[in-house]
């Protein structure tokens, strides 16, 4: 009955009624090209990257312990702020190193007199020598003197220095830069210079590391760069692999390959400002070990893989398309891919309708993705999605798609506004007889 209906129609309008094209590129009626999408290919410089899950390292981690015993007086941080190098953090009770600096001060000012009483008297028994009024003995005795408190003078002054020193370390600075973590002891308990617990750690998190492996296969490539002192750029990535966090480079290779994984141990800095790192946290790493100069990069829709490698449909000028073989190369962001072989410049390539394609079929143009952004334009070279002929009306009332492509004639999408997949624009052959009936009389009225 719909053959029937759709042979009555025809006749009845001269045989000129053509077939319908849905949005997704299908074709329905008799003959014609398919519908596709296509992409041109161009010339790009495109980096070459390798990617790692990697581990964020502090540059540094500090546990701040006292170097004198005493009670701890103040703490002078707050947990979690971050502090800078020198930056006072407690105080020990200073009162002990105090009264032992002061005590040998005094003993040092007590034994610097005695020695200049001591010269004085040696500078005498030097003349009463000289005119032999003096024993040798007595000389060497009195010599031997002045000398003994030349080195007490001497002990004296490195006690001081050493009370001093003490002293100093009453004060407990920040050997470095960076955020305190939990305060370990409470003031008023006694520490030691032999506690190893300490009373706080400090970790500098500005600049920050990232350590991360990768294949022992890369290693030529890294060490070139190495021995070039080349700089190779790294960016941390979240967990998902789209947010770029921070970027740096690489500036640590290991000196060992890993025998039970067969990789080689990296390490990236990176300068952290906005502290967008932290200290044990997972990122995604991309190392960039090389540039292709002016490479050739399509969309990765057109790549396609099959058991003889990848291939591409390629349009020609007469819009045909040839399945071409080609050498595929690194991938370009997220929805560009470098082609070494196989594809020039300039050249189109169909992006969408790839499963309804054999070599050398006929195709129409639906739109062009001439910005490699990922958005369809309109295609220039071939005109707008195919029209019904001869009808007031388009194919269907449905509306049209987000990316502006004809909604298929149920009126359903896809999540981009383009029609949804084969396997629900597929059935019967009754059935597309019975659409293209209903499509010819909505033009017809």
């Amino acid at each position: 009955i719909a053959a029937l209906g759709y042979y009555l129609f025809a006749h009845h309008s001269g045989g000129n009624a053509a077939p319908v094209v849905r949005a997704s590129g299908m074709r329905i009626g008799m003959g014609g090209p398919t519908a596709v999408h296509g992409g041109v290919a161009r010339q790009e410089d495109v980096p070459v990257t390798l990617s790692a899950l990697g581990t964020v390292v502090a540059n540094a981690s500090v546990t701040v312990t006292s170097r004198v015993d005493g009670q701890l007086l103040k703490v002078y941080f707050t947990e979690g702020q971050k502090v800078e190098q020198g930056q006072l953090l407690a105080q020990i009770d200073p009162r002990g190193y105090q009264a032992s600096l002061a005590q040998y001060q005094g003993s040092l000012a007590q034994n610097q007199a005695l020695l200049k009483s001591a010269q004085l008297a040696l500078a005498r028994y030097q003349k009463l020598y000289a005119q032999d009024s003096l024993s040798r003995q007595d000389l060497e005795t009195q010599t031997a003197t002045v000398g003994q408190y030349t080195g007490t003078i001497k002990s004296y002054q490195a006690q001081i220095d050493a009370a001093k020193l003490d002293l100093e370390y009453a004060r407990i600075t920040a050997p470095v830069s960076g955020r305190v973590g939990l305060r370990l002891v409470d003031p008023g308990n006694m520490v030691r210079s032999s506690d190893t617990t300490g009373i706080v750690t400090i970790t500098q998190t500005q600049p920050i590391a990232v350590t991360f492996s990768v294949p022992q296969a890369n290693l030529p490539t890294l060490l070139q760069a190495l021995h070039h002192d080349q700089i190779l750029p790294a960016t941390a990535l979240d967990q998902d692999g789209t947010t770029v966090l921070v970027e740096g480079e690489l500036n640590f290779i290991s000196n060992e390959i890993d025998s039970d994984t067969g990789s080689i141990k990296l390490k990236a800095m990176f300068a952290n400002k906005d502290e967008k790192l932290y200290p044990n946290q997972f990122v995604n790493v991309r190392l960039q070990t090389n540039v292709l100069k002016g490479a050739t990069v399509i969309p990765s829709q057109a790549l396609q893989l099959s058991s003889d490698g990848d291939f591409v449909y390629v349009i020609k000028q007469d819009n045909s398309v040839e399945r071409r073989q080609v050498k595929a190369g690194p991938s370009f962001g997220t929805i560009m891919q470098a082609v070494l072989s196989g594809v020039s410049p300039g050249e189109r390539v169909v992006t969408e309708g790839i499963d309804r394609l054999s070599n050398g079929a006929k195709v129409t143009i639906v739109s062009d993705n001439e910005n490699g952004d990922g958005s369809a334009v309109e295609s220039s070279a071939t005109g707008s999605a195919t029209r019904v002929k001869e009808g007031a009306g388009t194919a269907n009332s449905g509306a049209t798609g987000c990316n502006g492509n004809a909604a298929p004639a149920d009126g359903t999408t896809g999540d981009n506004g383009t029609a949804q997949s084969d396997s629900r624009r597929s059935g019967s052959a009754a059935t597309q007889r019975a659409s293209t009936t209903s499509s010819n009389d909505g033009a017809a009225q």
